[in-house]
Parts: C-alpha cells; structure tokens; sequence
C-alpha cells in the first residue's frame, strides 16, 4: 500500500508539471506585445528612475579581478530590485481597481526578495567573505545601512499585507503607499549604490594574492545560485528575471546568470506561471528587453 500510494503521489506530481508546462506554453505564446519597441525613448517614465540603476564595476573600469567580478554580480541583482522599487512607484497612482490584487502581489514579492537578500547576505555572504579576507569589520558598513531604511521597508509590508486577504485589495491608496516609499528612498537608495562601491574597493588591497581570489570567486558564484534558487521559484524568481534589462550595458549581461536555456525558460514560464497576473507590472518581458510598464500604456 505504501509502494502504491507512493506511485500514485509520484504520477500526480509529474501529472502537475506537465500542465503547468503545457499552459506555460500557451500563454506565453499569447502574451500581449509591448506597444512601444523600446520603452527607454519614449517620452513616458521607464523602471531606470526615479531611484538611479548601478553601474557594474566591470563595464566601468573594465577590471575583472574577483571582487570586481563579485561586486558586478551584485549590481546587477541591486537593479532587479532598484527597477523593481521603480515599477511600484511610477504605477502604483495609474493601476486601476481591477488591477489592485494583483499589484499587491506584485509589490509584496518585491518586499520579499529585498529582505531574503538582505538576509542572506548578513547571515551568509559577509562573514564568509571577511573571514576570507582576514578583515573584520570589512564589510560592517554595509551591515549598518541595511538598518537604515529597513524600518520604512516593514511599513511597506505592513500596509500592504492586510489588503492583500482577498475582498480587502479595494482598501489600496496609492498616496499611502508613495508616503512610505518615500520615507525610505533615500537610505535604501544610498545602500544599494554604496554597498557595491565597497565590494569592488576590496580588489585594491587584496587580488594580488592568487589564492585568495581562487577562494573568494567560488564564495560569491556558490552564495549568489543558492540565494536566488531558494529565494521562492514562483514569485521572487519570476520577479528578478523580469526585472532584469539584458540589454542593458550594451548586452554584455544577456545571459547572465549562466544557466542552460531550458532552465532559464521553465523558472521564468513555469515558475512564474503560478502568478501570472503579477508579472504585468514588471519592467521586462520574457525576453528580458524591457517593455512599457502596464499601468502607463494608455
């Protein structure tokens, strides 16, 4: 009976992934197409504003030591989440009833990712990374901003988490929400700039020692993969890739994170299929080029 029940559980759950394939398929096959060819002309605000996206430290200076490479990799999941605060903020006053549950959802995923970042770094990534470097304190500013703005960041959930039980999403006020994304711009605005400048500024002092970069480089590969896969396969994972401009930098990040494109499709058209509605308001398609946001097409 238990082999039996086993078998039965396994069958359904191959059973499940094969219709979600199926309509990941279809809808992404009917997804409506993007009304302007490059929503970064057009005269209407885009997700690169009003909080400014990071440059990486690799196409500015052109540098590819191991700190530099780390720093990289983290901007470039910072402006996921910059472009992120980006869409909630410029949509939020044009999102239209209808559209309010979904926007929630939208905008709670993104307190998501921004705390199991933050998390993950503070638990993971820092004391690995000075314990490494043999510096103590190395990384301790970085620590401290995340203080900062983290106050405004709870108010952010706070308000939103109760209208997002079903029936309460009528109850959104878009001037609440801009009051306390306000509240904290500045200060996380600072941090998610800052933070990258103090990474790459490790490569001055410490990539002259060959095995400490053959040390650090696996650290930040090994921690950036498992921060992201065990980030939530059906909402913050769907929220990064479609947060994330591979044209941005002149492409040079197109097929970044490296992974097979079978599995880079499944976690964005199946993973991301479970909320489909949220994914609207994101500032890329599936593509990865970025799109007109939803709430200001018309």
């Amino acid at each position: 009976m238990v082999q039996l029940s086993q078998l039965i559980s396994r069958t359904l759950q191959v059973v499940v992934v094969f219709i979600a394939i199926i309509l990941a398929l279809f809808y992404s096959s009917h997804k409506p197409a993007d009304p302007m060819a490059d929503p970064k002309q057009s005269p209407k605000p885009w997700a690169d504003g009003p909080l400014p996206l990071v440059k990486t430290p690799m196409y500015q200076t052109g540098k590819d030591d191991v700190f530099t490479k780390g720093a990289s990799h983290m901007a470039l999941l910072h402006n996921a989440i910059l472009r992120g605060y980006n869409t909630i903020y410029l949509q939020a006053p044009h999102v239209k009833p209808v559209d309010y549950a979904d926007f929630i959802g939208y905008s709670l995923t993104w307190f998501n990712f921004v705390k199991k970042h933050h998390d993950d770094e503070e638990a993971e990534l820092f004391p690995k990374v000075e314990e490494i470097v043999g510096q103590k304190g190395a990384l301790a500013k970085a620590y401290e901003e995340h203080h900062t703005f983290m106050e405004g960041l709870v108010k952010f959930h706070d308000y939103l988490e109760p209208l997002s039980e079903q029936g309460q999403e009528t109850q959104f006020n878009a001037s609440t929400l801009l009051s306390i994304m306000d509240s904290f711009s500045e200060a996380f605005c600072h941090h998610f700039h800052s933070e990258i400048a103090t990474i790459a500024a490790l490569s001055e002092t410490k990539t002259d020692n060959k095995d400490l970069a053959a040390t650090v480089g696996p650290v930040f590969s090994k921690w950036g993969k498992a921060s992201i896969m065990r980030a939530g396969l059906t909402d913050v994972v769907p929220f990064l890739f479609l947060n994330f401009d591979r044209t941005a930098e002149e492409g040079k990040w197109a097929n970044w994170p490296p992974m097979p494109a079978p599995i880079r499709w499944g976690l964005v058209n199946v993973g991301g299929f479970w909320y489909s509605g949220w994914w609207r308001f994101s500032s890329c398609g599936y593509d990865g080029k970025p799109q007109t946001l939803y709430a200001l097409r018309e």
